[in-house]
């Protein structure tokens, strides 16, 4: 159809950039603050001198917390996320994590002492939470079922950009000899919150988030912005608000415990927890947090360099795979595929390592490796996990739902940041690359639970799902199924919402 390409969606392809920015901040953070771990003017000032081949360490608690402590922040901003957004909307939490963003951003630059910078960590950690949880639920909601896939890919896209950016940033200042090594690269983490800031003053709200909160003429508007074509935008809110009205029959008052007490919203929380965790069982957060620290301990030739490269490799994977999100199924061949392929990656990662450390053919086989694993995790596992994790919530308890998806997800990479330096620190257990024998069976287990669970949702509405789940059908049986419509649902009792404007 003519007003159904990407130049007549403009304007939601805008504010689905828009909420990208969360995922650019999001990479930036990882690639900066890795780097930082293996840098002479960082360590200068919060580690201590060793015989490594950098001259300096920094000690396994201090590299634990400052690591960790964003993730734990993370856990905990998007595990209640649920209880702000039923009274504040998706882009006024979003500005709230752009002033916590910035505020952070201040201490970690004017700060030279250990204990504020543990403090500024958990603060971008509540930032992050907020930033990667509301925007997603934002593009969810607000883009159609056509390109809602597109949108959610692409941010796999921009996280990995992110952390391109913070390596090359890392990579052009790390030979300075003073503070500014790393004082540059957290000076960059300011344009992103800024730039969002201003960008979300000219995009309205998300339209089912609206209908949640009977602002129903106010949904019209935000879907009258989002859509090119104004004639379906009467059927889309009767579409939303029949979808909300069967689902509060069925499950009365939405609360945080509503999640678990009818068995279809028992299925679809653990259904979106398990999606989401997949990018924790991968493993990734070793290789995303502490590549640069892990091939500086195995003495890898040029380490920052080789974390580019490695960035890139995903980067690659994700735009290789950009158009299959919208053509193709993604739970089968993906998901599980990537998971395998990622675990397999790991093992021969610690193997190879495990056999001959020292050698420089191991550190070059190390990055090809590394590289392989990033462009199967960022082009399968981590793109899809968040789309079929943010996919399967129901309306009335999206933002709880996936809330606790996303916080379940941050805790998982908050027990690997937590725990990796003492695998790899060499003042710890000195496993080095060894760790990635963990992540064998943890991705095989992944696989498996995908293929006997996670149903499939590729190109279908939020109201087609469900329906889908309304009808109790098992994981396989999603991709074939012949959705009726709305109205259908409920065991065949129709709902009608009045045509006029609720109080």
């Amino acid at each position: 159809m003519k007003d159904d390409n990407i130049r007549a969606h403009w304007r939601c392809f805008m504010a689905c950039g828009i909420m990208s920015l969360a995922f650019l901040e999001y990479g930036i953070d990882f690639g900066v603050i890795g780097g930082l771990q293996a840098m002479p003017g960082f360590l200068q000032v919060y580690g201590y001198r060793a015989k490594t081949s950098i001259g300096w360490n920094i000690s396994t608690t201090r590299q634990q917390l400052i690591a960790s402590l964003m993730t734990l922040g993370a856990f905990i901003s998007s595990g209640t996320a649920g209880l702000v957004a039923a009274k504040l909307g998706r882009k006024t939490c979003l500005w709230l994590a752009c002033l916590l963003c910035v505020v952070s951003t201040v201490i970690m630059m004017t700060t030279e002492t250990i204990g504020p910078l543990y403090v500024a960590r958990f603060l971008i950690g509540l930032a992050n939470g907020y930033f990667l949880t509301f925007s997603q639920l934002y593009t969810q909601e607000s883009s159609p079922a056509k390109y809602r896939g597109l949108f959610l890919t692409s941010f796999q896209f921009i996280t990995s950009l992110g952390t391109l950016i913070g390596n090359i940033i890392d990579w052009g200042t790390q030979g300075r000899p003073d503070k500014t090594a790393y004082l540059i690269p957290l000076g960059i983490v300011y344009l992103v919150p800024i730039l969002m800031s201003v960008g979300l003053l000219f995009i309205p709200e998300s339209p089912r988030w609206l209908i949640l909160q009977n602002r129903i003429e106010d949904s019209r508007k935000s879907l009258a912005w989002l859509r090119p074509n104004g004639r379906v935008i009467e059927s889309e809110v009767a579409e939303i608000r029949n979808a909300i009205a069967i689902e509060r029959e069925m499950g009365g008052n939405v609360g945080v415990l509503d999640m678990f007490k009818h068995p279809i919203d028992r299925r679809r929380t653990g259904l979106s927890v398990g999606a989401v965790s997949l990018r924790s069982a991968s493993g990734s957060m070793f290789i995303i947090a502490f590549k640069t620290y892990f091939l500086t301990m195995a003495k890898v030739s040029n380490p920052f360099a080789m974390s580019i490269i490695i960035s890139i490799a995903g980067l690659i994977a994700i735009a290789l795979n950009a158009g299959i999100v919208v053509r193709y199924g993604r739970r089968r061949v993906l998901l599980m595929v990537g998971l395998i392929g990622c675990g397999c990656l790991q093992l021969i990662i610690a193997v190879v390592y495990d056999q001959n450390p020292d050698a420089v053919e191991t550190g070059r086989v190390l990055v090809a490796l590394s590289c392989l694993y990033m462009m199967g995790y960022s082009g399968m596992v981590g793109t899809y996990a968040w789309v079929s994790g943010g996919e399967i919530p129901s309306q009335r308890l999206r933002s709880y739902t996936f809330g606790l998806a996303s916080a379940i997800g941050f805790l998982g990479g908050w027990v690997i940041t937590f725990t990796a330096p003492y695998f790899i620190n060499p003042d710890s257990l000195n496993w080095g690359p060894r760790y990635g024998y963990i992540w064998f069976p943890s991705c095989v287990v992944g696989a498996i639970w995908v293929y006997f669970f996670l149903p499939e949702t590729h190109s279908r509405t939020l109201e087609d799902i469900d329906e889908m789940f309304t009808a109790e059908l098992s994981a396989r049986r999603f991709r074939s199924y012949d959705c009726q419509g709305v109205a259908m649902r409920s065991k065949g009792d129709d709902i009608v919402v009045p045509q006029q404007d609720e109080p």
